[in-house]
């Protein structure tokens, strides 16, 4: 039963994050600073993911054939190579490391 109770808090959660979005006011969200920060917060919170999947296992810190692929990818956006060849290049560099025992 509590798991039922879980997901009913969790969605009345939900609804409450979304009631509050639509009750600010429009003049709030057209200032300059909460304009840039909208902009840049999903950006961020990508780039946090990203990195917590990449280079963390549970509690402890790992660099393995997943941080070589994002260097890879880093490499490429660097050189303003498409995404369709970063995500190649982070693909191939990944397995590329694993096959070597990495």
């Amino acid at each position: 039963m509590s798991v039922w109770i879980a997901i009913g808090v969790t969605a009345v959660g939900c609804y409450a994050v979304k009631l509050l979005g639509l009750l600010v006011p429009a003049g709030a969200l057209e200032r300059p600073l909460v304009r840039r920060l909208a902009a840049l917060l999903p950006v961020a919170l990508l780039a946090a993911l990203t990195a917590q999947q990449t280079f963390a296992d549970g509690q402890v810190l790992v660099l393995d054939a997943r941080a070589a692929g994002v260097a890879a990818a880093a490499v490429a956006l660097v050189l303003r190579a498409p995404f369709l060849l970063v995500v190649a290049a982070a693909v191939v560099v990944t397995a590329g490391v694993r096959a070597m025992g990495g």
